[in-house]
């Protein structure tokens, strides 16, 4: 589903780099997308000025010609097809790609594909909605999953039932979306949620992960409500391990 939203504001400061990323696209013949929390703050109007961009083409050659212009360092990942630009703001370059994982809390296979299939791979529906930056389609909403639909009740639903169980980390940014914007988590992903921490999926995550979701939260205005709501699941020892 696409389509404009003539409500939406891009800030000033990235506009110029949403244009530079939509020409360097067309030059090489690339779709390239705003995605992820980016694109949700833009449509709830909340302040984020970090970018996330998916190239649907070769992201390190995109990622280098977009360094050059904005006159900013980049480090590469090579092996994932990803890159972060450090300007006026940051902009992180990803190949878009489809993922897979063997087994519970590992890090995915990663395969390069479509926008779709991008998209699909995310955690909730709200962060899997992209903005189409190519000239001919500039600002235009890419939105296979309703995320737009789920922004306007406030509900945080993910995309697929194995969601928390391959990746758990996603628990804690459940409850962190979920309580940042007074949103709700839907009532099929809280069981979800509920069957994955009663399943002692948490205690798969290496230790770092976790810390880091702990870190995250601990910054969050709302930090104290987001552990309550942690705790308020069974399982909760596992939550804040």
């Amino acid at each position: 589903m696409q389509g404009k939203d003539s409500k939406l504001k891009i800030p000033d400061t990235v506009a110029g780099i949403l244009k530079a990323a939509g020409a360097i696209g067309d030059k090489y013949g690339f779709k390239v997308f705003a995605v992820g929390g980016f694109v949700r703050d833009l449509l709830l109007g909340a302040d984020n000025l970090d970018i996330d961009i998916a190239v649907e083409g070769d992201g390190l050659r995109f990622a280098k010609e977009l360094a050059t212009r904005l006159d900013g360092p980049m480090i590469t990942h090579k092996q994932f097809g990803t890159a972060t630009i450090e300007s006026i703001v940051r902009v992180d370059i990803a190949t878009a790609r489809s993922e897979s994982y063997k087994v519970p809390a590992a890090y995915p296979n990663v395969k390069f594909s479509t926008i779709k299939d991008d998209l699909k791979r995310r955690d909730f529906t709200i962060n899997a909605i992209a903005l189409s930056l190519n000239k001919d389609s500039f600002t235009n909403i890419v939105d296979f999953f309703n995320g737009r639909k789920d922004l306007k009740r406030g509900i945080i639903r993910v995309l697929h039932d194995q969601s928390f169980i391959d990746d758990p980390t996603r628990i804690f940014r459940a409850v962190r979306f979920e309580q940042r914007y007074g949103f709700r988590i839907e009532a099929h992903t809280e069981q979800l949620l509920r069957h994955a921490v009663n399943s002692g999926v948490l205690h798969k995550l290496k230790k770092q992960r976790i810390e880091r979701e702990q870190a995250i939260i601990s910054k969050e205005k709302k930090a104290s409500r987001m552990l309550a709501r942690l705790e308020g699941f069974s399982g909760e020892k596992e939550c804040r391990a």
